[in-house]
């Protein structure tokens, strides 16, 4: 629908001079989230160990250059948000169908030396496998870490301290952020929010937004079993759609229990996956009319 302006309300806006207020620039930046192998298993009758992994650039600029951030950019001109996260998604990776799901707005003052940046920030959850990850014109490189959340000890009733630890298996760098949670409880409302204590070597404040995606994204998969298999192939076994749920819950499930829950998710297919040591396991697959409800 095209929205049609009275005669009074084009004379405001002619009149209007929209400079008056200083604007941000607007940008996106995008937590990448994928379960991949953690390189090559030494015993090929255990399942291959894999680890939820984040996608990260090495800055080849400044501010933060030799930094690690996330991947993302700035709005063009008449850009609108999402088809910006899309398409710097299908820039970094080469997904372009991938889920994308808004984690929060971050424009804290200092939070960019550069100036007043407003980011809308994303968590997209990929199939590792189809991705091709590359760095951007501002980008040294571009890799995949595990990533590790650990809870501290409650330091008082509102205040909790985290670290995150970013590993990258192929060439062991290491990165650790620490970070704390500060909760206010006014008016029977509670507001959570984020310090970064150390970087750690993470570029901006992209540590608080990681953090911030990861407990976002165990959340999700708690209340909604759906969103979890975003992050599996066309088809996989019901032993490695358990795997993915535990490494995203980062806890242990009861076989049985977890059987039962997604059995109204997933439908059988006439294929089996052979693996040396291994029994023959069938292959399973999204039920359809789930996903399109």
């Amino acid at each position: 629908m095209t929205y049609v302006c009275s005669k009074e309300e084009k004379e405001y806006l002619a009149r209007y001079d929209i400079s008056a207020y200083e604007r941000p620039s607007l940008a996106t930046d995008i937590v990448v989230f994928s379960i991949l192998n953690d390189g090559v298993s030494d015993n090929i009758r255990k399942l291959q160990k894999k680890s939820l992994k984040v996608l990260l650039i090495k800055r080849a600029s400044y501010p933060y250059k030799d930094c690690w951030a996330l991947p993302g950019g700035f709005l063009r001109p008449g850009e609108d948000v999402i088809a910006n996260a899309t398409r710097e998604l299908f820039e970094e990776t080469g997904v372009s169908d991938a889920y994308l799901q808004l984690v929060g707005t971050y424009g804290e003052k200092g939070r960019d030396p550069r100036g007043w940046i407003v980011s809308n920030t994303f968590m997209a959850l990929v199939d590792g496998n189809k991705c091709t990850p590359r760095a951007g014109t501002d980008a040294w490189e571009a890799r995949w870490f595990s990533v590790e959340l650990i809870k501290g000890d409650a330091e008082n009733s509102s205040t909790v301290n985290y670290t995150l630890r970013f590993i990258n298996e192929e060439t062991g760098q290491e990165l650790v952020a620490e970070l704390q949670e500060h909760k206010v409880y006014r008016n029977f409302h509670r507001t959570v929010s984020y310090e970064i204590v150390s970087g750690g070597g993470i570029a901006f404040d992209h540590a608080k937004i990681v953090l911030n995606a990861l407990l976002s994204l165990r959340e999700n998969v708690e209340n909604n079993l759906k969103v979890a298999f975003n992050l599996m192939p066309e088809m996989f076994t019901l032993t490695e759609l358990q795997n993915a749920f535990e490494i995203i819950l980062d806890k242990k499930l009861l076989t049985a229990n977890f059987r039962r829950k997604i059995a109204d998710y997933v439908d059988e297919t006439d294929k089996i996956i052979e693996g040396a040591g291994h029994r023959p396991a069938k292959l399973f697959k999204r039920k359809i009319e789930v996903f399109y409800d």
